[in-house]
């Protein structure tokens, strides 16, 4: 199952750790070029791939998924 990813606020996130896609890569083990689709919309992310980035983040989940709020 995917989901759809708030690649906006992904990549702000990301940016506020002052995180380059590489590094926010080698943090979580998903590859850059897979962040670099999220944030751009390009794709859905399974749900393992959005807890690890959420994770590296400090965030929730849910702060990641379209449509929250």
């Amino acid at each position: 199952m995917s989901f759809d990813v708030d690649g906006e606020k992904l990549r702000q996130l990301r940016v506020k750790k002052a995180l380059s896609l590489r590094a926010l890569g080698e943090r979580t083990g998903v590859a850059f070029d897979t962040i670099s689709k999220l944030e751009n919309g390009h794709r859905p992310a399974r749900l393992v791939t959005i807890r690890k980035l959420a994770e590296a983040l400090e965030v929730e989940p849910k702060e990641l998924l379209k449509g929250d709020g």
